[in-house]
């Protein structure tokens, strides 16, 4: 038994911890949970823990049923939600085959794949993820049908007695007593919108994180009386929420983004790196931006990207390069403007850095910054200057996925397969419905 493992099992008994929750998601993101006893924990790190694999969306076939959760003991921490009595904690797990192999499957181990890849070349990468999220006064519709926000608030707003403020703060310190730090935290441009920054960490434990930072914020809604909701665009008038998130490539203590002297500060690993994920951009999509509704917010305005680009400093491009700050060339980094605060982090994360990995190792050009706003352009300017639309339906998504040969191996063949044959289904629940605005614009009219 290692070192993590003897920890886990002291503190539970320390701290007389009752319930030891193992997490885990299904193929789109949705987390998954089993509680274990105290004195279960010990045999779990050694054998798992056996359950149906074919009832989590993904994870296996009727078949080949049988999988193992084994906990990942550096990710133990209590739950404080759930109060100082009778404690309960909680660990991510890796899932596994009955044999003991890491399941081809698991998201988790989709995005360790993709982490072992960038090792192998000599690179360690850092996340910091920006996410937005509305918060409501609950999760039924208002008198019009339409989602009811705790404020009316905008960018930066202070509300002085406002909900937002006492959840942002009571959200915070309860994310930092499970040992995810936050930079920032402010209202956002919509109603009841709010964004709540995480301090850069390695991508597996910031894929970690935004599982457990979704959990808090759901959480902490509800013991204030109000709603949290992720969607990616719940307001037609209102700008959608994003999870813009920052990359950094690190060899050793050095990083890989930074060269002093060249043009925005840039490495050529760097370029490189933003010329993969721009020429991979509309192959992971669906993965990014993975519901009917996250098309709503790609192409409903509000600095939501709609083409493929890449500007610095320029919040109307896919792909931003911060402003450089002299004399921290460890800051260097590059951000990605597209995917939405509902998307799956582990695979989500892994196709944007295996598509960054890829322009680094085929040795991809970059093409000219913008520095125009991209979406007051006109559709031959766009042509002209080479930036194509992302997929603009979900429909269009799954097209572009389907097609990928550089998905299908980020992700392997059997999460591929499983995540295409679920998103066709959603499409195709969506597309037979009758919504109200096409019975408002036409009921009376034809």
């Amino acid at each position: 038994m290692d070192r993590q493992q003897e920890f886990v099992l002291r503190t539970i008994e320390e701290r007389d911890v009752r319930f030891v929750r193992l997490w885990f998601t299904d193929v789109v993101g949705s987390l998954k949970s089993v509680a274990l006893a105290p004195a279960e924990v010990e045999g779990a790190f050694a054998e798992g823990l056996g359950f149906d694999g074919s009832s989590i969306e993904g994870l296996a076939r009727v078949y080949e049923s049988d999988m193992l959760a084994q906990p990942d003991p550096s990710t133990f921490q209590i739950l404080p939600w759930r109060g100082e009595t009778e404690q309960t904690s909680r660990m991510f797990c890796d899932i596994l085959t009955p044999d003991g192999q890491a399941s081809a499957a698991d998201p988790r181990n989709v995005l360790k794949r993709t982490l072992a890849k960038a090792a192998d070349m000599g690179f360690t990468c850092y996340t910091h993820p920006e996410i937005e999220f509305y918060l409501l006064k609950s999760d039924k519709p208002g008198p019009d049908g339409l989602p009811v926000p705790v404020d009316e608030g905008g960018y930066f707003d202070h509300v002085p007695g406002g909900v937002a403020q006492d959840f942002r703060r009571t959200a915070v310190t309860m994310l930092e007593s499970v040992g995810i730090s936050v930079e920032f935290s402010h209202h956002e441009a919509g109603p009841g919108q709010n964004e709540i920054d995480l301090r850069y960490a390695d991508a597996l434990q910031t894929a970690d994180n935004i599982m457990t930072f979704r959990t808090i914020i759901k959480e902490v809604a509800l013991q204030q009386g109000s709603y949290a909701t992720f969607m990616p665009k719940p307001f037609t008038q209102h700008p959608g929420s994003g999870m813009h998130t920052h990359f950094s490539l690190f060899e050793g203590d050095t990083n890989a983004f930074h060269e002093a002297g060249a043009e925005y500060e840039l490495s050529r690993t760097a370029r490189q790196f933003i010329a993969g994920i721009l020429r991979h951009a509309p192959e992971f999509t669906a993965i990014t931006n993975q519901f009917v509704n996250s098309y709503k917010r790609l192409w409903g305005g509000g600095e939501a990207p709609s083409y493929v680009s890449w500007g610095h400093n320029n919040r109307s491009a896919l792909v931003r390069v911060p402003l450089y700050k002299p004399g921290k060339g460890n800051s260097a980094r590059v951000e990605y403007r597209g995917i939405d605060s509902a998307a799956n982090p582990y695979l989500a994360y892994a196709a944007l850095l295996g598509a960054g990995l890829k322009g680094i190792e085929e040795g991809y050009d970059l093409t000219s910054p913008s520095e125009e706003d991209i979406a007051s352009l006109s559709t031959a300017e766009r042509r002209a200057l080479g930036h194509d639309p992302l997929p603009a339906s979900l429909h269009d998504a799954i097209n572009a996925m389907e097609n990928s040969e550089f998905m299908a191996e980020i992700l392997g063949e059997q999460v591929f397969q499983h995540f295409l044959r679920n998103k066709r289904a959603e499409w195709n629940d969506y597309r037979l419905q009758v919504t109200p605005y096409e019975l408002q614009r036409n009921l009376g009219i034809l």
